[in-house]
């Protein structure tokens, strides 16, 4: 006789505590099956020694291990297509219902659709919540119900809208697992091999929200050489290790508008993603992709390696291939110099920087490269060119963050620049101005 069971599916939520479809999931009645699938369509697009597995692995057998010690559970881990395994699942249990947490990128649009027609064939709920953001979808517009498409109108509408006693309502799971979880010693655990990958010498730091952190975190984030000045929350906001409703009450808790705001800022992109899907490849000013870019691929593969021969640009990228991170403040000017100084697609920039960064959050990401280009919502000016050697001056003077990055500068092994950046500047109006007029 089969067992009769809900599924909670683990995405972007790796975590027991506060967690929206995990809590809804133990409250419905029925014994709780905590499983996550390593998804082939993803995965077969990723390096086999790829962090980001490692990491997800790593929290994966956290998570199972304390759901076996605690409550004789664990978490049941599958290698497949969702739709392939979900119909494994129905045949072996008497499933009732399948939970999960909104997900918002257009892959996992068209997947969870295809998980929820499936299921609705055969009379089984599919229900899913908001989770991973205060505000979702549309639930931020202007009052004509539009999208904002400028961050700091929608900052300000996102706080009007803002209730601490409806928004940061603690979904305390952990009361309710030691009753409600599916009991067995037998579930299905996965190793990396067991995937097809390695596992990956980069690592994800923790998270640092420290009151003094956040304190200070207006005054030091802006310098990369400031081991503690940044809080290294985006990993585990993008797999969801940590909640977003306790980071929005540690901002507020010390009243930092900063910090707050750049939580704010991940919720805008995310929503400029949702209205604007076609933003993944297309810019967003559409009048952006009549620039004739030169994409010189032997360019291109200097500014991944970092041998650019403009240090703040070089020792970015060079952090971002050693570690899977790049301070915020550089990568801001390694997309500009990508985009502006060599005229390379931004495109080109975001596929790498999705193929290396720990924290990759499609949103973000696409959001970031078209601001930089140009190209984006609230972009930067096509005119406003970082100069690389000023940015030296303003962000890392005494050369520590460089220093630590790019040893060889004194040495003649270090190469020239790449372009003149006079020369660059000029090319860069010229072609942009012919483009957009």
């Amino acid at each position: 006789m089969k067992d009769t069971v809900s599924i909670f599916w683990f995405r972007r939520d790796l975590r027991l505590d506060d967690n929206v479809g995990l809590y809804q999931a133990l409250k419905s009645g029925h014994p709780v099956l905590p499983i996550f699938i390593f998804d082939t369509e993803i995965l077969e697009q990723l390096p086999k020694k790829d962090a980001r597995v490692s990491f997800i692995h790593e929290r994966l057998q956290h998570l199972h291990q304390k759901l076996a010690s605690d409550y004789g559970s664990g978490l049941a881990q599958f290698h497949g297509t969702p739709k392939t395994v979900f119909q494994e699942l129905t045949q072996e249990f008497n499933l009732k219902a399948v939970y999960t947490n909104h997900d918002y990128e257009p892959y996992a649009k068209k997947r969870d659709k295809e998980i929820s027609d499936f299921l609705s064939s055969i009379a089984i709920d599919f229900k899913t919540f908001k989770d991973q953001v205060i505000f979702e979808k549309s639930e931020v517009v202007k009052d004509d119900g539009n999208p904002y498409v400028v961050y700091t109108p929608y900052m300000k509408k996102w706080k009007e809208n803002f209730n601490p006693s409806i928004h940061l309502v603690n979904y305390d799971t952990l009361p309710l697992l030691p009753e409600k979880v599916y009991k067995s010693n037998s579930l299905p655990k996965l190793s990396l091999d067991g995937i097809g990958f390695e596992a990956s010498e980069i690592s994800a730091p923790d998270y640092n929200v420290s009151p003094g952190l956040i304190h200070k975190y207006a005054e030091t984030r802006d310098y990369p050489a400031m081991e503690n000045g940044t809080s290294h929350l985006g990993p585990h906001l993008r797999f969801g290790t940590v909640s977003i409703r306790k980071m929005v009450k540690k901002a507020i808790a010390e009243k930092n508008e900063t910090f707050w705001n750049e939580l704010i800022w991940r919720e805008f992109f995310m929503q400029i993603l949702w209205h604007y899907p076609r933003t993944v490849h297309e810019a967003f000013k559409p009048k952006y992709d009549r620039i004739v870019w030169r994409n010189n691929e032997e360019e291109f593969e200097r500014w991944k390696s970092g041998q650019t021969g403009y240090v703040l640009v070089d020792a970015g990228m060079r952090e971002l291939n050693a570690t899977g991170h790049m301070h915020n403040r550089v990568r801001m000017l390694v997309a500009s110099f990508l985009c502006k100084h060599l005229l390379i697609d931004w495109r080109w920039g975001e596929a790498y920087f999705a193929e290396k960064l720990l924290d990759y959050e499609m949103a973000s990401n696409v959001g970031n490269w078209q601001w930089a280009a140009g190209s984006g919502v609230d972009a930067a000016p096509y005119f406003r060119i970082f100069n690389p050697m000023t940015q030296v001056e303003k962000f890392d003077k005494q050369r520590e963050y460089i220093n630590q990055w790019v040893p060889e500068l004194q040495e003649l092994t270090y190469p020239s620049p790449i372009v003149d950046h006079k020369m660059a500047r000029e090319r860069c109006l010229k072609v942009y101005k012919e483009a957009v007029g």
